[in-house]
């Protein structure tokens, strides 16, 4: 093998590798941009029943959404931050979050917060799945199998709080 075809293979070897390694970095970060912007999300819709809702089971439920996704809102940027991942910013999701829970008009507010709820856990109970069974990242995804079983409980239970709101 010549010099110059082993220095262009090595080349693309570097290239290749790069590749991977920003493609394997997107993912990592789109996961954690969902699961932080879901978190922030629940966190606000929580401290908004607590103030609107009039229903104890409604507010119940709120306040745990609020402590427990706190909680992986916390573990989750610790550990973004030690693989050097960039978290988004509190505020700018805060926001979205706050414009996308106005969005709950047609309904009573205790049924839609229940829908709202399934709606958003299906969603993240999809995203974890995801990440724990294919993420490249074995934190992350040490992370993500970790807390799913604590989502899909909460998804029964917004279910069951969707059940009695329903109408």
């Amino acid at each position: 093998m010549t010099t110059q075809l082993m220095k262009q293979m090595g080349l693309t070897f570097v290239l290749v590798a790069g590749s991977i390694s920003t493609a394997m970095a997107a993912t990592s970060n789109s996961f954690v941009d969902n699961a932080a912007e879901g978190g922030i999300t629940e966190i606000e819709a929580g401290k908004l029943a607590l103030q609107k809702s009039s229903s104890a089971d409604v507010k119940t439920f709120a306040q745990h959404m609020v402590t427990e996704h706190t909680k992986a809102n916390q573990e989750l940027a610790t550990l973004a931050k030690r693989l050097d991942i960039e978290v988004p910013d509190d505020a700018a999701l805060t926001d979205k979050a706050k414009k996308a829970i106005l969005e709950m008009r047609d309904e009573s507010f205790d049924e839609a917060y229940a829908n709202n709820q399934v709606a958003a856990h299906e969603k993240t109970v999809e995203l974890f799945k995801k990440e724990s069974t294919s993420s490249d990242n074995a934190e992350l995804k040490a992370f993500a199998t970790k807390t799913l079983p604590t989502l899909e409980a909460h998804l029964k239970a917004a279910k069951d709080l969707q059940a009695k709101y329903a109408k």
